[in-house]
């Protein structure tokens, strides 16, 4: 089953894919892989989930905040390659947590991103290497920033 299949088959609900808010470009692409920029929990709406984990998120809305995280990284995947179905394996992500400095959980926290992609891609292409930190802040508050390597065919 292809990556876009799956999508629909999971019912997933893509996002706009997500503008800049600097100087930078959401995708670069070089060669065969793709470089994602930070990406945050951006919802349908346009809204974003912020908040802390260890203080007002719990570790399952931090995931879930996570979760969305990926979806608006494939929405970039899709509109930049014209379709999921490019993306041959996940090679890195590195995740930041927004949290208390008591929090140690963040990889549970990115485990909700991590999750998602190997639902769409398989568990063999859509897991790969990771990184997940916690971090005092991030941008407008958000509860997570991920950003991702991708190969592509």
């Amino acid at each position: 089953m292809s990556a876009q299949e799956r999508l629909t088959k999971l019912g997933l609900e893509l996002p706009p894919a997500p503008k800049p808010v600097g100087l930078y470009k959401p995708m670069v692409l070089v060669g065969n892989v793709a470089y994602l920029s930070g990406h945050g929990p951006l919802k349908s709406d346009g809204t974003l989930i912020c908040g802390r984990l260890g203080d007002d998120l719990t570790v399952e809305a931090g995931a879930a905040a996570a979760r969305q995280t990926g979806l608006a990284m494939l929405s970039t995947l899709q509109s930049a390659l014209g379709s999921l179905d490019r993306v041959t394996r996940v090679v890195k992500l590195l995740g930041l947590v927004r949290c208390t400095d008591s929090f140690e959980k963040p990889p549970a926290v990115i485990d909700g991103c991590s999750q998602l992609l190997a639902d769409v891609f398989g568990p063999d292409q859509g897991i790969g290497a990771r990184s997940a930190l916690g971090t005092n802040a991030l941008p407008g508050g958000i509860a997570v920033e991920i950003e991702g390597i991708f190969e592509i065919a």
